[in-house]
């Protein structure tokens, strides 16, 4: 199978949110159920709690339609804002949000995170809290020296990216000149939260193929030259 290149318009045109949600995260079969979830869950769990990551507002950059990155984050912050370049995404986040009867069930999720948390709320009071903390769903755009432009977006007191910037990014440089985007997004002394994956070349959704910019243990010591 041909791989797709990582153009903004090869995503805009080929990818399938419903697709990617159902290849990744399903009950009984989802590929980045087990070893990233029970990875990534976790450890957000301990920085919204023990690492004391908390304030006003969160702002999640390239969201796509999910929601796993944010259930315990709900639990510390007023205000969450989402965002993501595709609007297909934004669409299936909506469903969730709105409570379609077409939305991605999330329920597996749901539970492993609230057992996390030693089972204070139940799935549903959970997922009613997140759902009121999103305030806004928005476009973005990690190559633009303004993300959300037109609209200029307060700095945050935390910005959290997961599983995204390795889609628009080439290289370390170019990762690193979309950090740099970041600096006006973050209240001083806020906290920027990136999460990805060793040694990736690619993913699926559904049965199209795209490609990201690969993390090697090594690359951290081009990270640090980013200088934010």
């Amino acid at each position: 199978m041909a791989a797709l290149s990582t153009s903004q318009q090869n995503y805009i045109n080929e990818f399938n949110s419903k697709d990617y949600l159902n290849t990744s995260y399903r009950a009984n079969g989802g590929l980045l159920l087990g070893e990233w979830t029970g990875f990534v869950l976790p450890n957000l769990h301990e920085t919204f709690t023990k690492g004391g990551v908390k304030g006003d507002t969160l702002l999640d950059f390239g969201t796509g339609a999910s929601i796993y990155q944010l259930l315990s984050a709900c639990e510390v912050f007023d205000k969450i804002i989402v965002s993501d370049l595709l609007e297909q995404n934004r669409a299936e986040f909506q469903k969730w949000l709105k409570k379609d009867p077409d939305a991605f069930d999330w329920t597996h999720i749901i539970e492993h995170v609230c057992e996390l948390e030693g089972n204070r709320e139940n799935c549903e009071q959970k997922a009613e809290k997140l759902r009121s903390k999103v305030k806004e769903v928005l476009k973005c755009d990690a190559l633009k020296r303004n993300p959300y432009d037109p609209i200029v977006v307060p700095p945050v007191d935390c910005l959290l990216c997961c599983l995204c910037l390795e889609c628009p990014s080439k290289d370390i440089k170019s990762y690193c000149d979309v950090l740099k985007n970041f600096q006006d997004l973050i209240k001083p002394g806020g906290h920027l939260l990136i999460l990805g994956t060793l040694n990736g070349t690619f993913y699926h959704a559904g049965n199209k193929r795209f490609n990201v910019m690969t993390h090697e243990r090594r690359s951290g010591e081009g990270f640090q030259r980013c200088r934010l």
